[in-house]
């Protein structure tokens, strides 16, 4: 039998994929870019008024490249997790942080995620659905068949563990 005193908030010990770097880098860009490219066409557009649009530029811009410079190697640090015979440890974030652990008697279901973006960098995430009101546990960035063997593993792994989410 598990004692909840045995699962204790810890740092998972797994980093997730490098190449979540690259991914994250370009979810960064379509959020950060879009903007200082509207300043950029305004600015050739309308002569008059390029002083405007210039500085426009310049405010846009820089944010959203130190953004895209600064997010996705900050995540790489902070995104861990791992398994056990006894729980899921997760760790996710950047500015603000989130450590979990949800016990293997406690899940209810475990998915796989590939989305497009994902797909071009051979990534997928996984989502733990548990019995609490926090909401589910996603681990994000992994290398594809890794996360395929992880759900295949917690499925196997919660099975044989008795659960009391029902």
């Amino acid at each position: 039998m598990v004692h909840n005193t045995e699962l204790r908030l810890r740092p998972p010990r797994n980093r997730v994929d490098r190449r979540a770097i690259g991914w994250w880098t370009l979810q960064s860009s379509l959020f950060a870019l879009p903007l200082p490219l509207v300043f950029g066409i305004l600015y050739l557009s309308i002569p008059p008024a390029r002083f405007v649009f210039v500085w426009l530029f310049l405010a846009t811009l820089v944010p959203g490249l130190l953004y895209m410079g600064a997010m996705p190697l900050w995540r790489y640090r902070v995104h861990r997790w791992e398994t056990t015979e006894e729980a899921v440890y997760a760790a996710s974030g950047w500015l603000w942080q989130r450590w979990r652990v949800v016990p293997l008697s406690r899940i209810q279901t475990v998915d796989l995620l590939r989305g497009p973006l994902q797909q071009m960098f051979g990534l997928s995430g996984i989502t733990v659905t548990s019995a609490s009101s926090a909401g589910a546990v996603k681990i994000k960035g992994l290398e594809h068949a890794m996360a395929a063997e992880l759900v295949e593993q917690l499925t196997r792994s919660t099975q044989a563990v008795p659960g009391d989410a029902t």
